[in-house]
């Protein structure tokens, strides 16, 4: 009798990713040298705003649901089923999440919003594992019979109540924040010090502790436990095999398809949690057209993060932070960001230069000068470049991470049982 150890059997362990993986002592120096540059900037155009309390805290709530978002598609992606449809599964996690919310509590529309999101999904498994139907299609009409039914909808479950109407539902009741106390107050007034690194550094902590809302808390640990349930359990690994290797996967007894099905209703109900941070917690109401383009966002920052939980959530971190720029003192930071960039760019120079990378390295610098020669010349940037920020820093990590990238190998290919014999 052969085993899943014999020679010549395939093997349920995924390819390991291809390229040098940072180390978290690197990856630790290399946070903390752009926390130190960011302090610099700070300190040289006076743009207190870019690390200050409010500023973190407003970033970490936006951060949230990009990265719930992200989580769904990294879960969808591992066992090989590409969700595009991951923007609909948060409009249906926002619509439900507050329908049910202002009905019968906020904790209840938390509960029928991840629901929501697992509907979306289960259509989504539906039309792409049994079906085969192209994973991008599938996604694509998803969002769109999402946005219809919830536009469909919304009139029927709202007007008639008080605050409600045809697109927005009545405001639901809050989860309920927390602040450290002690500690809170203790990193704000450091904060306001504004002494270099230690000042921001105690920025950032202080916006992990202030007013913060129990489902932040929750999204936060799902990232750890995520990592944990997929590459440290014979669960995660079997669900990834899928993504891998699907044949090899079932020729060693696993169900391919009742693991493409879990991994995607999952991925619905993460980002169907993501809407219900929208409607329940960002806002305490639904709002047609509140997600916006979100959960392509926390698709742009799966990518960005390799894949992988902890890249994600450090890729969900940064788009979060952009978007609270449109909230606090946007002209201002996002002027005083265009010397940090400039500053960014001349050291991803000289790096490239080192690694006789020169083409690319005079391209960077002259990048580098017109980012400075903007910032030198001019006082604020314009409002539209401000709420551009956070879709263009999208398109550009995107754009320089993308030589590191490595998709599970599987991800959206079609596959039908039993294709291997």
């Amino acid at each position: 009798m052969t085993t899943a150890t014999d020679v010549n059997q395939p093997t349920l362990q995924p390819a390991a990713p291809t390229g040098r993986r940072l180390s978290w002592p690197v990856l630790l120096l290399v946070i903390a040298g752009a926390l130190a540059l960011t302090s610099l900037v700070r300190i040289i155009t006076g743009a207190d705003g870019i690390t200050n309390v409010s500023q973190m805290s407003t970033a970490l709530q936006l951060a949230v649901p990009i990265g719930l978002a992200g989580l769904g598609g990294l879960w969808a992606e591992r066992a090989g089923v590409v969700n595009i449809g991951l923007e609909g599964m948060m409009i249906l996690g926002t619509w439900f999440g507050a329908w049910a919310g202002f009905q019968w509590g906020p904790w209840t529309g938390v509960l029928v919003g991840i629901i929501g999101g697992c509907l979306g999904g289960l259509l989504h498994a539906f039309v792409t594992v049994t079906f085969n139907v192209n994973h991008i299609v599938s996604g694509v009409a998803i969002n769109i019979l999402a946005l219809g039914a919830t536009r469909y909808l919304a009139p029927l479950a709202f007007e008639g109540h008080a605050g409600g109407s045809a697109k927005q539902s009545p405001a639901v009741e809050s989860l309920g924040n927390f602040t450290v106390p002690g500690l809170s107050d203790g990193l704000r007034e450091l904060n306001n010090q504004g002494w270099f690194l230690i000042s921001d550094l105690a920025g950032l902590l202080g916006g992990l502790v202030t007013d913060v809302s129990w489902l932040t808390l929750i999204a936060i640990a799902l990232v750890p436990a995520t990592w944990w349930i997929l590459w440290r359990t014979p669960f995660g690994l079997r669900l990834r095999s899928c993504g891998e290797n699907p044949v090899a996967a079932e020729s060693l007894g696993v169900n391919v398809y009742k693991y493409k099905y879990i991994a995607v209703i999952i991925s619905g109900g993460l980002a169907g949690l993501g809407g219900v941070f929208l409607s329940i917690v960002a806002n305490p109401f639904y709002l047609e057209g509140q997600v916006s383009g979100r959960g392509f966002i926390g698709l742009a920052a799966m990518i960005f993060g390799n894949w992988m939980p902890g890249g994600l959530a450090l890729g969900a971190g940064l788009f979060g932070y952009t978007d609270s720029l449109n909230l606090r003192g946007g002209s201002e930071n996002v002027h005083a960001l265009l010397l940090l960039s400039a500053l960014l760019l001349i050291i991803g120079a000289i790096w490239l230069a080192i690694r006789k990378k020169y083409v690319p390295a005079v391209i960077t610098v002259v990048a580098g000068a017109l980012f400075f020669t903007w910032y030198a010349t001019t006082n604020e940037v314009p409002n539209q470049v401000v709420s551009a920020t956070p879709y263009v820093i999208t398109l550009v990590v995107l754009a320089l991470s993308a030589q590191r990238l490595r998709m599970p190998k599987a991800d959206g290919l079609p596959y039908r049982k039993g294709q291997g014999k």
